[in-house]
């Protein structure tokens, strides 16, 4: 056999893009090279040990009978569901998180790997398995497609067992059906307000408030530490744990407030919790004792840090997890002043802090978003904190997105803020260019095909146009069109027809019968009516229309 027959036989070329260079390589090997997506491949690609993004355990007494009844559960079942009591009125602050994390950390030894997700909207929870993916293959570009991002990570849960994904602050549990009906191989385990709407497959715990000794407990070892209270001081804890109706936050953050004050006994806090009981009768049992806790808490923090208390009231307006550093350093401010004030109203456990991302606890929010009965200063407090959340988040805007850019990301992070902003605007608020950014991250929701989520951005952008160029303006119309569609993607016909259906008759006044805006109204209308009929006799129909 010839050399050139020798060398075909072995595919070895000695010239073209499949040559080598015999004399200086040894051993040389044939044939297709493989891609880097398949050395990426989920089943090729395993997990560090220990591998987790859990925030760090926080301290979680006297639910030993909870702990015990999820590890039970999971391992027989492998989905849990943690809800609140109903005698909360779905309000936060009963520890659900608290207690998830606990078992977490308790159990780290027993999973291959633990992943936090931020569960509050489904863009949220995709945000969250995108970071999945970006920590098991550092190497993938982060500008990658968002869908395939997401599509990688459940492929990998789906080859690996032993994994806990662990979903916080579920609002609507059908948002965890593509997850925990897809991925077996690992534990699933949610928080939520909701005691409803769970499938038969995922039991649920319900929690209440803590029992009278433990709530006495926690207080004790947040308030005295290592050295332990004395009989006096016991018994005023167990008084001032009753006066704070066993909840949870509101024993937390009082014990924090003591152990920052060491010259403020337990009985003079609780003389001071009294003073505020007349300042607070509105709202319900739960916001009324946070409400009563936290002026305790402002009212200090206002002479020894006041920009402290300025930032805390600004982050009331935000998305209440990962709230970056970053976003709250204006250009010209000492970002050491902005993370000395965070790490003042950690201390106080007011939010919970990362190092270079906040937290702060919903029902914080709400209590700060409330205006006050007696302010002098113009504009109110609260505003002025809302007024700050919309100049970061309008500050730190990127260029408009554009499908696998860098800027995907910083929208990605954004989003989560617009949304809580539409969804808080007061009544006649006027920001023109936050609108627009509305408008951006709701078509962006849409495309990612989480129309329903844009609900509170099309309705204040709605609300926006309206106001400020009218009932009937074209601008106006395609808004209430988009506000519509996005009802429909949540299910509520009940609310997309009749929007529907002035937004036809305006356009047909405005912009004639054959205007393509007006057909697409009179479409729109047409398929929400078949859909609605569809609905009431047991079939479905599942297409909406584009925004515009």
């Amino acid at each position: 056999m010839s050399a050139d027959e020798d060398r075909s036989r072995l595919g070895i070329e000695a010239v073209g893009p499949r040559s080598i260079a015999a004399g200086q390589i040894g051993n040389a090997f044939t044939g297709d090279v493989l891609p880097a997506e398949a050395l990426h491949a989920p089943s090729k690609v395993t997990a560090a040990p220990g591998t987790s993004n859990l925030p760090p355990a926080a301290l979680c007494l006297g639910r030993e009978e909870e702990l015990g009844w999820l590890r039970r559960t999971l391992t027989s079942r492998h989905e849990g569901a943690i809800t609140q009591s109903g005698t909360v009125h779905g309000l936060g602050g009963i520890g659900k998180s608290t207690l998830a994390l606990h078992y977490a950390h308790r159990h780290r030894g027993n999973y291959t790997l633990i992943w936090w997700i931020n569960a509050a909207s489904p863009d949220e929870i995709e945000t969250s398995f995108t970071e999945l993916t970006h920590t098991l293959v550092p190497s993938r570009p982060a500008s990658a497609d968002r869908s395939a991002q997401v599509a990688w990570a459940m492929q990998w849960l789906a080859w690996h067992p032993g994994w806990l994904l662990v979903y916080d602050n579920v609002e609507n549990p059908d948002d965890l059906g593509p997850y925990i009906g897809a991925l077996h191989q690992g534990h699933h385990l949610a928080t939520s307000r909701r005691t409803t709407g769970w499938p038969d497959s995922a039991p649920t715990l319900t929690l209440g408030n803590l029992d009278p000794d433990d709530a006495t407990t926690l207080l004790c070892r947040l308030v005295f530490k290592e050295t332990g209270p004395t009989p006096r001081e016991q018994a005023e804890a167990r008084s001032l744990a009753t006066e704070l109706g066993y909840f949870p936050l509101a024993i937390k953050q009082a014990g924090a407030y003591l152990a920052q004050n060491r010259g403020v006994s337990l009985s003079a806090y609780r003389r001071r919790l009294d003073k505020k009981l007349g300042k607070t009768a509105h709202g319900i049992e739960a916001e009324r004792t946070i409400a009563r806790v936290w002026k305790v808490t402002l009212h200090t923090l206002e002479g020894a840090d006041p920009p402290a208390v300025e930032l805390l009231h600004t982050v009331a307006w935000l998305a209440p997890d990962d709230i970056p550093h970053a976003l709250l350093t204006p250009h010209g401010t000492d970002s050491d002043d902005i993370a000395e004030a965070v790490g003042t109203l950690a201390a106080y456990s007011m939010v919970t802090d990362t190092g270079t991302s906040l937290s702060v606890h919903r029902l914080v929010q709400t209590v700060l978003r409330i205006p006050p009965t007696t302010d002098d200063t113009q504009p109110p407090r609260h505003l002025r904190g809302r007024d700050r959340a919309e100049k970061a988040v309008l500050h730190s805007l990127p260029p408009p997105p554009g499908r696998g850019t860098p800027a995907e990301e910083r929208w990605n992070t954004l989003t989560p803020h617009l949304v809580t902003l539409a969804a808080t605007r007061p009544p006649g608020h006027d920001n023109t260019p936050l609108t627009s950014a509305y408008e951006i991250v709701g078509h962006r929701l849409h495309q990612q095909g989480h129309t329903a989520r844009a609900i509170p951005l099309y309705e204040a952008t709605l609300a926006q146009y309206e106001e400020v160029l009218g009932d009937a303006h074209p601008d106006t119309l395609s808004s209430r069109n988009n506000l519509a569609g996005a009802y429909q993607a949540a299910g509520d016909l009940g609310r997309a027809i009749p929007l529907y259906e002035v937004t036809l008759a305006q356009r047909e006044e405005v912009l004639g019968n054959i205007h393509p805006h007006t057909l697409q109204s009179r479409s729109n209308l047409a398929y929400a009516r078949q859909k609605a009929r569809a609905v009431k006799n047991g079939s479905t129909a599942t297409e909406v229309q584009q925004p515009q």
